[in-house]
């Protein structure tokens, strides 16, 4: 244990000596020369120092150091040094603050990228995990053989209907838990004028995704290998309206991500994450998920860092064992 100890004493040792040296004093003298030191004493008539530079004990005569100069010379660089201290700590907290602000921690040891995008936020099996979902476009399914633009415009009856739907019965990313939490952070930057009109001329295109209500969950209904997002009625004036089994949410902005969680517990079976182009109309491109608690893990979950393996081969702290007495 002693030699432990003693390890750590020298260790402590080196780490003051140097930060001693990185940040040098100087004995002024009285010739305008100076000596660069870490420390020094008086010794009798002489004054004994160790260079910085030549990392020596050195000594010479008390009467060639101009000792006015030297105290007001130090005194000044320390406090120089103590604002240059306190100036990068700020800099650097403000720099940890952009960052969560970019790349918020959700859980121990599991962050957002900074890259934004869109993820769910599951358990599995007690191990919070972190899943990708990929934006999947609707299809329109046009019982009236037009397509939604021309159906509004050149309605060929009193009412036509559509419905948007999802290729297979089941999204390739399943929720664990009822109430997921999905993180939002996608650029709308190219929001077409359709959204200008829901979102006010006031609100900048970057912080859209910041609206209340631009991100809503919604219910899909299963019908033989597809999944239906919602219903399309269009009139004779070509009123659009859009039909689905919304979910009441609560969206919550977190730095640069918008937090988007179901009021109430989900029931098991298919969702999908929707955004509001203004109040009106949605984006037929969605980010679709299941509640299933039976279901198998996602594959690309991203589960928390572990902690590396240390040279002893355990993933603990080492502890300081006594030593086995000698035979």
């Amino acid at each position: 244990m002693w030699r432990y100890l003693k390890v750590l004493v020298f260790l402590l040792a080196l780490t003051l000596g140097a930060s001693a040296q990185q940040n040098p004093k100087r004995l002024i003298l009285k010739d305008g020369s100076y000596q660069s030191v870490t420390k020094w004493e008086t010794v009798g008539n002489r004054v004994r120092y160790y260079s910085a530079e030549r990392y020596l004990w050195e000594e010479l005569p008390v009467d060639l150091v101009d000792w006015v100069a030297t105290d007001r010379y130090n005194r000044a660089h320390d406090s120089k040094r103590t604002v240059d201290a306190a100036q990068i700590a700020q800099e650097d907290e403000a720099e940890r603050k952009a960052d969560e602000l970019r790349s918020p921690t959700i859980a121990p040891g599991l962050k957002l990228p900074d890259g934004g995008g869109v993820f769910l936020f599951d358990t599995y099996r007690n191990q919070p995990q972190l899943v990708e979902l990929v934006q999947s476009g609707g299809e329109l399914n046009k019982q009236t053989g037009k397509n939604i633009l021309r159906a509004a415009l050149n309605p060929l009856a009193l009412s036509s209907r559509q419905t948007i739907e999802l290729k297979g019965l089941h999204a390739a990313i399943q929720a664990h838990e009822a109430q997921p939490t999905i993180y939002v952070n996608v650029d709308t930057a190219d929001d077409n004028s359709g959204s200008d009109a829901g979102a006010g001329a006031s609100t900048p295109k970057s912080d859209r995704d910041q609206l209340p209500d631009r991100y809503r969950i919604i219910r899909m209904e299963e019908k033989k290998d597809k999944r239906i997002v919602g219903n399309l009625n269009i009139a004779v004036y070509g009123k659009v309206s859009q039909k689905e089994n919304w979910i009441k949410t609560n969206s919550t902005p977190m730095g640069e991500w918008v937090k988007v969680t179901p009021a109430e517990p989900l029931t098991p079976g298919e969702y999908a994450l929707v955004e509001m182009l203004d109040k009106k109309q949605m984006n037929l491109y969605v980010w679709d998920f299941g509640v299933n608690p039976e279901a198998p893990a996602n594959p690309s979950a991203w589960t928390p860092r572990q902690p590396g393996k240390n040279p002893t081969g355990t993933d603990e702290s080492p502890v300081l064992q006594k030593r086995p007495p000698k035979p």
